[in-house]
């Protein structure tokens, strides 16, 4: 009980409480879609730099602090739900919580659409097949700003409707790269499924966070989720906004993307 309380107070306003919430599901709008962007190259290099992470206007996303992050490649795109498929199949992992049930744009129906259903632990899993990680919180804000310097959102500081896919304006997902691209050609860094990342959360972490490469706390019970999704509302979608979820949790909100470390030679693979 004492966890269900900490979750609770942890995701209210955000509307990532999936598993509380069977009689909204979405529906199956968009079925079958397919995305043409999804042609070009699958991860993109972010070159490494210096900004400043976070903002004053929360508690547990400030104080806004310098950070530096090294060059690393990310996923274009939130891993689908094809490419998840692939990856059960290989491993023999278990399906997504959601998969084929009718109304989660979940299952082989709808390849093109970021996967949901997964825990912290599964996405991790991925991962390490797929030889590569998940983004360290750090990573995925600097990567979200796109270049944009004290930026709310990945394009800027006025959200409008036509940036993502956010404020349950269209009950469900939608497939990867449906909406413009931020300034480092991610798709999806706001709206579509929020997105788990490495880190474990610390409400005051940031007032104690390293300038360089932070990993976030040692220890903790929540591990962080970033970005926004289709059911999240406005407030829940900027680019310093965080939140947490138990590893083991999974919810139709929720997805995910991966990084990977460049070679010792700093130069982007030829293919991936």
């Amino acid at each position: 009980m004492d966890m269900l309380k900490e979750i609770l107070g942890l995701l209210v306003g955000c509307a990532v409480l999936a598993c509380f919430s069977w009689m909204g599901n979405p529906a199956d709008n968009n079925k079958g879609r397919k995305s043409p962007v999804l042609l070009m190259p699958r991860m993109v290099k972010i070159d490494g730099g210096t900004f400043q992470m976070g903002s004053d206007d929360h508690g547990s996303r400030g104080p806004v602090h310098t950070v530096r992050v090294s060059s690393f490649l990310m996923d274009r795109f939130e891993v689908t739900c094809s490419e998840y498929e692939e990856f059960c199949k290989a491993t023999g992992h278990h399906s997504p919580f959601f998969w084929n049930r009718s109304g989660f744009h979940c299952g082989d129906a709808f390849p093109d659409h970021p996967v949901v259903g997964i825990s912290w632990q599964d996405a991790r899993s991925y991962a390490e097949w797929s030889h590569k990680r998940l983004p360290t919180e750090a990573e995925w804000e600097y990567a979200a700003r796109g270049g944009l310097v004290a930026n709310k959102y990945p394009h800027g500081d006025v959200l409008a409707p036509a940036d993502g896919n956010y404020g349950n304006n269209l009950s469900g997902t939608t497939p990867v790269g449906s909406y413009a691209a931020n300034g480092y050609g991610l798709y999806d860094m706001m709206g579509n499924v929020v997105e788990w990342v490495a880190d474990r959360y610390g409400s005051d972490y940031y007032v104690r966070s390293p300038s360089d490469s932070p990993t976030g706390p040692d220890t903790g019970r929540f591990r962080v989720i970033r970005g926004g999704g289709w059911k999240s509302g406005p407030g829940c979608v900027g680019v310093s906004h965080r939140n947490a979820l138990p590893s083991n949790w999974v919810d139709f909100n929720v997805g995910f993307r991966c990084v990977r470390d460049l070679p010792d030679n700093g130069q982007q693979p030829v293919s991936d």
